[in-house]
């Protein structure tokens, strides 16, 4: 999908453990990601099998997002919201976790959700616009238009993400 970018870190491991670098706005700069960071979100979820997501911001709080897997791993998905997209409403997935060093850039008009692999997940996100209430919006995971294949049975969903309705065939997506 244009402008979804998988970044793939190069941890550097030696008896004691590794480091990493998280961001870099020159690397970033390099695949023509860069910009500012707003706020940076940390997760954990508990169990394996719970589906976070599929949360967006509306224009013009809409915002770029880069997440990584810090701990465990899961089946991370984005989907094209983007009005004029030859990939409108299509979904992507990537396997992220603690041990592959990758991360996903999220452009805007994309909403993204995840599954858990694992027990005791955590993620972090990066994100180019403050939160703001009055801009959020989501899709119904289980919405039967997107027909997203979750891995593994889902355990458990917020109130607010189950709440979410389904789409309407004349939904018109987003435009930033």
């Amino acid at each position: 999908m244009r402008g979804l970018v998988r970044i793939e870190r190069k941890p550097i491991e030696d008896s004691r453990g590794f480091f990493v670098r998280m961001f870099c706005r020159d690397e970033l700069n390099s695949h023509g990601l860069g910009g500012v960071i707003h706020q940076v979100n940390l997760t954990h979820t508990n169990k394996r099998g719970v589906v976070r997501g599929i949360h967006f911001q509306n224009p013009p709080h809409a915002e770029t997002k880069l997440v990584s897997c810090i701990h465990g791993k899961v089946w991370d998905v984005v989907v094209d919201l983007r009005a004029n997209s030859s990939t409108f409403l299509h979904w992507h997935s990537e396997l992220l976790s603690d041990k592959n060093g990758r991360s996903l850039f999220i452009p805007e008009g994309f909403a993204h959700g995840f599954q858990t692999l694992t027990d005791d997940v955590e993620m972090i996100y990066m994100h180019s616009m403050r939160y703001e209430p009055t801009s959020e919006a989501g899709l119904n995971p289980i919405d039967p238009m997107l027909n997203i294949q979750w891995p593994l049975e889902i355990t458990e969903m917020s109130l607010r993400d189950q709440a979410f309705p389904h789409l309407s065939p004349n939904f018109g997506g987003i435009v930033s």
